[in-house]
């Protein structure tokens, strides 16, 4: 497999989102098939790093939808959106500034300790488990744009998944790979069995 080559077909399968924000390299020396470090706030770019080595033991479509799924999920990670967390952060700072203006510790302190805990509440959020069930699902409607049925984008993530744990010689899938795989294989009428509406 050429990289430069693949890269460029990835590129295609990608959302004008994910082409803007990520980029993918080549890194041959990587363990993993695939690998993206978190995103941090202060961090544009977005590396998707590719050991293409392995990544030439998947079949096309499982590539598609296994970079389709990274894509979504660094894409999916937002630090500066409004809601309730980034308005507790907002406000503390805010506060905490006015306070160490007037010479207050106590008020800087409580100013400071509420930004600290709607920081670590947003960084929770963004690395849960719901974060990779939801962009499993955003990785199946872009590929719906794509040509790939709901149910074959679903068997397509799910295999891709499987198959990465033995090419990464794993015994056995991680506790979120086993969730993603029993939600796709609902999703793909595989098992009846899906992941509860109240699932957090």
């Amino acid at each position: 497999m050429e990289p430069n080559a693949e890269i460029r077909r990835l590129l295609d399968v990608m959302p004008a989102s994910g082409r803007m924000t990520t980029k993918i390299v080549s890194k041959p020396e990587q363990a993993k098939v695939i690998d993206a470090s978190f995103p941090q706030p202060w961090n544009q770019g977005r590396p998707i790093y590719i050991n293409f080595d392995l990544w030439r033991r998947l079949t096309k479509p499982q590539r598609d939808l296994l970079l389709l799924q990274v894509v979504s999920w660094l894409t999916g990670v937002k630090w500066f959106k409004p809601d309730i967390y980034q308005g507790v952060v907002l406000a503390g700072l805010l506060g905490g500034l006015l306070e160490a203006a007037q010479s207050d510790l106590v008020g800087v302190a409580v100013g400071g300790g509420l930004s600290a805990i709607a920081l670590v509440r947003i960084w929770r959020t963004n690395k849960s488990q719901e974060s990779e069930l939801n962009a499993d699902a955003a990785a199946i409607r872009v590929a719906q744009r794509r040509g790939y049925s709901e149910v074959e984008a679903a068997q397509h993530l799910l295999s891709a998944i499987e198959a990465v744990a033995k090419i990464e010689g794993r015994s056995s899938l991680n506790f979120s790979e086993l969730i993603r795989c029993q939600n796709l294989r609902a999703i793909a009428g595989l098992s009846p069995v899906g992941m509860p509406e109240n699932y957090q």
